[in-house]
């Protein structure tokens, strides 16, 4: 039985990730607190799989996953696109016009704002984590509190479902991608018929330095689908990108990378996998 890490509890919208990309499948949840925590237990078993969102269509991407991920060592084996359904939970018998508090991920928040400014007797506070607001609300039997997460976390602990689809923008996708040590992530893509690659490296502080690489890209027919720049600590002024291609031809696809890391610094490919598709609703 594959046993998948996840950041946050029982409940998530990670486990719920997790579950889908590995439909039809009987896996292990292990919870952890923190995306720091995530890749410890990677790093401690290498036998582990891990999942972690790296960008969401209306909070744009989580910076900090992107650069634990280049630090881990940790290869990027599948990726999975979630439909981000928003409830509001409390417990059995509370009704909307009780709640006086709820409690969510600052993110889940800012995504169902128009809810909450509907319901300004409602005070938002912001928390850890989505299904670990849902579950202190039923470990503590706390009334007049409700959390923001997924139907499964309401299912999970028990709670009732006040109001159901909350969040702003219906087309709430958030890309989460599937990670092992190497020696797994070389058997988990062993036979996939892989489209998609994501890098990262730095450039030279020269003109045009990026324009060249992004012709290389143009002229292999390797689709740049997505670029990150992010700031090099203890660098003033220096950045290092990360990018997402999409290719048909995975030969063509290589030969573009030895066409662009002489032109580059620091090159490290985080992970060769299959493209998900987005859910349609």
């Amino acid at each position: 039985m594959k046993k998948v890490a996840i950041q946050g509890v029982s409940g998530a919208f990670h486990e719920i990730a997790a579950r889908q990309f590995f439909e039809g499948e009987e896996i292990e949840i292990l919870p952890c607190i923190t995306f720091k925590d995530l890749f410890k237990a990677l790093a401690d078993d290498p036998t582990l799989l891990g999942i972690i969102a790296i960008e969401n269509t209306i909070a744009g991407s989580l910076l900090q996953n992107h650069n634990l991920l280049k630090e881990s060592g940790c290869m990027v084996v599948g990726e999975h696109k979630l439909r981000i359904e928003h409830c509001l939970v409390a417990l059995p018998g509370q009704r909307l016009e009780d709640i006086v508090e709820v409690y969510s991920h600052p993110i889940a928040l800012m995504q169902c704002e128009d809810f909450l400014d509907n319901h300004k007797h409602i005070k938002a506070i912001e928390s850890e984590d989505t299904a670990l607001s849902a579950k202190e609300i039923a470990d503590n039997k706390i009334t007049g509190r409700a959390a923001i997460c997924s139907s499964l976390a309401a299912e999970k602990y028990g709670l009732e479902i006040l109001a159901k689809g909350i969040e702003t923008n219906k087309r709430n996708f958030t890309r989460f991608l599937m990670i092992a040590e190497p020696v797994l992530a070389k058997e988990m893509i062993e036979g996939v018929k892989l489209d998609k690659g994501s890098l990262v490296f730095t450039l030279p502080h020269e003109e045009g330095s990026l324009a060249k690489v992004l012709s290389i890209l143009s002229f292999y027919h390797v689709n740049l689908t997505k670029i990150q720049s992010l700031p090099i600590i203890g660098e003033e002024w220096k950045y290092q990108f990360y990018i997402n291609l999409t290719f048909t031809d995975y030969t063509r696809y290589r030969q573009s990378l030895e066409a662009i890391i002489p032109l580059t610094k620091d090159f490290q490919i985080l992970g060769e996998y299959k493209e998900a598709p987005t859910p349609v609703d």
